[in-house]
């Protein structure tokens, strides 16, 4: 026979106990108070037999709600291969498979998990880059095994202090470190000097704040920079001396014989043609010189209106929309050169005296300048090559203009970037902090 679901087991208990109440309360009205005894009897024996059929019925929904506790207590320890049992034609049946499959869910999405991690973990901890991990109290949450190496002797740094490790270390990390940004510090260690990169972040991890310091070596990427750098130069120099050394050998050559002949009369001229060559080569010299002898900036507080109208007398430009109020602290001597280089570049691009542009904007905790034209832009090669020193399209150009303003807003703590606008022509971009 089939086996009788929880709902029909329940409603042959409550019907027994019905019909039971139902004969008493009949055998009542029908015969008086001389039957009350029967009557007594017959409703006690209905009830008596609901009392012992209800635990019978009960019994798989008790053992159910027993079984659920313990699942939940296990899912809530982090065991997830806890199942209950139920039979496929049991009311009770499809709550257990559902269940079931939740478990199995949940087994999965925690291996997945648990591989993700174990390969986060093995990227960072084979990473060349020393990585720690501070906690809003100042101790190592975490650090890899270059970070273990660089600052203690390959033993675990979690749960130090951070700021005993930096206080044990040289002068150049602790300044580098209190500047609160990127920087770049020089350490001497037994085998010779290296110079390292850092980057620290900070960010609320489980609802706590964190910071991540990442030291990177740096020497070898430097040093070949710098070699290809040198000949870069070498190459520059070496064609602006013989521009201006081959005329100035071939006028010297010339004066001479003219000299020799008697033709004193043409002389002059070849003096001031050498005249000229030696000046140019000295203005080329000259500028590399300003590059390489760039002072700090030095700060002080300048107002946005009279900065920028002051500029307007010495380059032409339109202001787009309305100058900030109030002051930012720069180097107003040194933003005005970098700002006359930029808007000398939109004019020499092409475009329209009244298409170059110069807007000032807050954005959070900064300060935006941007130099804008219509000229003819730039291809995506110049572009990546624009920032370096000594790169110039220019015919007579010593590729030194825009490095040279990089130069100068970076040691002002902002960025400099290039991109072409839609519809032809350059944004330059200048980024201060406020």
């Amino acid at each position: 026979m089939r086996r009788l679901s929880l709902e029909a087991r329940f409603a042959v208990a409550l019907l027994l106990v019905a019909v039971a109440a139902t004969g008493a309360a009949i055998a009542v009205l029908s015969f008086g108070a001389s039957v009350t005894l029967a009557a007594l009897a017959a409703m006690a024996a209905g009830l008596l037999a609901a009392v012992f059929a209800a635990p019978r019925v009960l019994r798989p929904l008790r053992q159910l709600l027993r079984a659920l506790e313990g699942a939940v207590a296990s899912f809530r320890d982090g065991d997830f291969s806890f199942s209950i049992a139920g039979a496929d034609d049991d009311v009770l049946g499809p709550l257990a498979r559902l269940h079931n499959e939740l478990g199995h869910t949940l087994r999965e999405q925690r291996q997945n998990l648990a591989q993700r991690e174990l390969l986060l973990d093995t990227v960072v901890q084979n990473t060349p880059v020393a990585l720690v991990l501070v906690d809003d109290v100042g101790h190592v949450a975490y650090a890899n095994l270059a970070a273990r190496q660089l600052f203690n002797d390959n033993r675990s740094l979690a749960g130090l202090s951070f700021a005993a490790i930096v206080e044990a270390g040289p002068a150049s990390m602790r300044e580098a470190l209190a500047g609160g940004g990127d920087a770049l510090f020089n350490v001497d260690f037994a085998e010779g000097e290296e110079t390292f990169h850092l980057s620290q972040r900070g960010f609320r991890l489980q609802g706590r704040a964190h910071r991540l310091y990442l030291f990177r070596r740096m020497t070898r990427e430097l040093a070949r920079q710098e070699v290809a750098t040198w000949k870069k130069v070498i190459r520059v120099m070496s064609h602006e001396l013989n521009n201006s050394l081959a005329p100035i050998s071939s006028l010297a050559h010339s004066g001479a014989e003219l000299a020799r002949r008697g033709q004193v009369e043409r002389l002059p001229e070849v003096f001031t043609s050498i005249g000229g060559r030696a000046r140019h080569l000295h203005a080329f010299i000259e500028g590399y010189a300003r590059f390489a002898r760039l002072p700090a900036p030095r700060l002080e507080a300048v107002r946005w209106a009279e900065f920028i109208g002051a500029l307007g007398a010495q380059a032409e430009f339109r202001v787009e929309g309305r100058l900030p109020d109030g002051t930012a602290r720069f180097d107003a001597g040194q933003l005005e050169q970098v700002l006359i280089n930029l808007l000398k570049n939109a004019h020499e691009a092409g475009s329209a005296a009244d298409a170059v542009e110069l807007e000032v904007v807050g954005i959070a905790s900064n300060w935006r300048i941007e130099v804008r034209d219509r000229g003819t832009g730039m291809s995506e090669t110049v572009l990546a090559n624009a920032l370096l020193p000594f790169y110039s399209t220019k015919r007579a150009g010593t590729g030194l203009g825009l490095a040279l303003a990089r130069e100068i807003i970076e040691a002002h703590g902002g960025r400099l970037q290039l991109a072409n606008r839609d519809g032809g022509g350059l944004r330059v971009s200048l980024t201060l902090p406020a």
